[in-house]
């Protein structure tokens, strides 16, 4: 008898230690991510920083309607909405986990969240902003959530920052940017305002509540 008991018991223990650790996603949790996108990914890491250490160069926020759960995100095609699932199998380490962390606003926050969706479901749909121009009617990852997430008073919870495409070992604009932003023809917006996933995962606004890797 006891020795049939022990094996279910380690069994029980296991499925909840492993449910103690599952991630459960919340309406309004901001995911950032660790994207794999050649020398546009490598010049956004170096020049900029996330929490506890890592280099998330992209961001969305969860979205749950009838019990489905997407990201609202802004990528290349625009604002869109990508089911939890496809976003988290986009950027994998070695071992096969999500290169993810998941950010929550804190309690003074919390309730923000839901008039924050209904603006960001309002703009799916615009624009990608390729220009990184904040003042423009496009948007680019960062720049959609902090337009979305605003306190009590109407302000962005978020705070924007000089941007900067110089890279900090030759002290010139990255040669990926350069070129970039010449086929735009515009100039590199050097010092603009602006903001990164690097710099929203370090807010003291939000906490990080899983990691995925």
């Amino acid at each position: 008898m006891k020795s049939s008991i022990l094996p279910l018991f380690f069994c029980i223990l296991l499925i909840r230690i492993s449910c103690k650790h599952e991630y459960k996603p919340q309406a309004g949790d901001i995911l950032f991510m660790d994207m794999d996108c050649g020398s546009f990914c490598q010049a956004i890491k170096k020049v900029t920083y996330g929490v506890d250490g890592t280099h998330p160069s992209h961001v969305g926020v969860v979205y749950i309607n009838n019990y489905e759960v997407f990201v609202i995100e802004a990528d290349t095609k625009g604002v869109v909405k990508t089911r939890l699932d496809d976003f988290l199998k986009r950027s994998l380490d070695d071992k096969g986990h999500p290169k993810i962390i998941a950010g929550r606003l804190k309690e003074a926050y919390r309730d923000e969240i839901s008039p924050a969706l209904d603006r960001m479901v309002a703009l799916l749909g615009k624009p990608y902003d390729f220009a990184f121009d904040i003042n423009n009617n496009r948007y680019y990852c960062s720049e959609l959530l902090y337009k979305g997430f605003l306190d009590h008073a109407g302000k962005p919870i978020f705070k924007l920052e000089p941007m900067t495409f110089n890279d900090p070992d030759t002290k010139s604009i990255f040669p990926v940017w350069a070129e970039y932003f010449k086929n735009l023809k515009i100039p590199v917006p050097e010092g603009k305002p602006g903001l990164n996933p690097g710099s929203m995962s370090r807010s003291d606004k939000i906490e990080i509540v899983y990691r995925f890797y």
